[in-house]
């Protein structure tokens, strides 16, 4: 790596962008030069080389129709955003990289040596495809070169401005797609479960925080109790990245419109607060997008956790489904709610012993909120 290179890989350190890398049929050097600069875990959330045939049909979860192809670098390009989404820190931008190729191998090839670069971030898909000169590089020298165009292109999704330039002939000239995503067109991709969530991270203060805490809800409106719950949660967890989390697909209803979603994601923007729109409704799902997370829930929503009711009646069901929560790393924080006319604490319920360490009560003398967002609704009405 020369010291161009090395300055480039220096400056995508020195990003917030934190990337998943999926590669596979070449580019290996890539992954070695981020290593070796220091700062790489700045960088490298996970990297994962799907090498065999059915190491990348269980990546993709379908049989490609040509394994190294543009549409199977872009396809590996957001399973590595969608993947990065769950691993980063809150608040710091994700990145996807999907590498696919066809080089020089131990039998001859009939077809062209070429390789096909994607990266996907929230706002953008770019790809590039590179058809190599057969018979110009050994094996070693085409995997050099395609490592070139992988660094070359988290450089450039980092926004990392560089004068590197891949070292390939004027007639290897690589042929360039890139489109464009905005806000819109982002969350239809999540509604439609292209994209696990997208956060919107009003909260000015970036922390290097590997929790999340998170207050799911309606938000329909977000109110002050809302914002004091998470602000308390908060304070007895001590450390974390405090957030709230909107689904936009209801478990019941029809999911929200994109101009619904924008609506309540603009009340946090006025408080300053970030919000995270998932896809998700059910809280073991949930557990899987942010795993390792704290959930403030209120006492009723506790209580329907742990009813089998919800379960179809089976209450071993109910224990298997909130343990995989619990081995993602998962707690829950209750807080006290009003049930049936009656205020109700984390006590007043039965927590099946083998999940009550998931279970942390939220004192009441801490917080204590008898309206609900229905309420307010109903009196804005009147």
């Amino acid at each position: 790596m020369d010291a161009t290179a090395r300055a480039m890989v220096e400056a995508i350190h020195a990003s917030p962008v934190q990337a998943v890398i999926y590669l596979s049929g070449g580019a290996s050097q890539a992954l070695g030069w981020l290593m070796s600069v220091p700062g790489a875990s700045n960088t490298v959330l996970e990297a994962v080389v799907p090498y065999s045939r059915m190491s990348m049909l269980q990546l993709l979860g379908k049989a490609p129709s040509q394994f190294a192809s543009r549409q199977t670098a872009e396809d590996m390009a957001l399973m590595a955003y969608n993947r990065a989404l769950k691993l980063s820190q809150p608040g710091f931008p994700s990145l996807g990289v999907g590498f696919t190729g066809s080089l020089v191998s131990a039998r001859p090839k009939l077809g062209e040596h070429r390789f096909h670069v994607s990266t996907r971030t929230s706002d953008h898909l770019w790809t590039s495809t590179v058809t190599l000169s057969k018979g110009l590089r050994t094996r070693e020298q085409e995997d050099e070169v395609s490592s070139q165009f992988v660094l070359k292109a988290i450089a450039y999704a980092c926004k990392v401005p560089t004068t590197f330039v891949p070292e390939i002939t004027d007639s290897e000239v690589p042929d360039e797609f890139k489109l464009h995503f905005d806000e819109d067109q982002e969350l239809e991709q999540l509604i439609n479960g292209q994209i696990c969530f997208k956060v919107y991270p009003f909260l000015s203060d970036i922390r290097k925080a590997e929790r999340k805490i998170i207050l799911s809800g309606s938000f329909n409106p977000l109110h002050d109790g809302h914002l004091k719950l998470l602000e308390v949660a908060s304070s007895i967890l001590g450390e974390g990245y405090p957030c709230f989390e909107l689904s936009a697909v209801n478990a019941d209803k029809p999911p929200l419109t994109v101009s619904q979603i924008k609506e309540r994601v603009s009340q946090f923007e006025k408080f300053g607060k970030t919000v995270v729109i998932s896809n998700q409704p059910y809280f073991y799902k949930k557990a899987e997008l942010f795993p390792g997370s704290a959930f403030v829930i209120g006492v009723d929503t506790a209580a329907r956790l742990i009813n089998p009711k919800y379960y179809g009646g089976d209450y071993n069901r109910m224990l298997e489904t909130l343990s995989s929560c619990k081995s993602t790393g998962c707690v829950f924080l209750v807080g006290g709610r009003n049930v049936d006319g009656d205020f109700k604490v984390l006590d007043d319920f039965d927590i099946p012993r083998e999940l009550r360490d998931m279970f942390i009560p939220i004192p009441a003398d801490k917080f204590r909120m008898d309206i609900s967002s229905t309420e307010i609704r109903s009196r804005g009405n009147l």
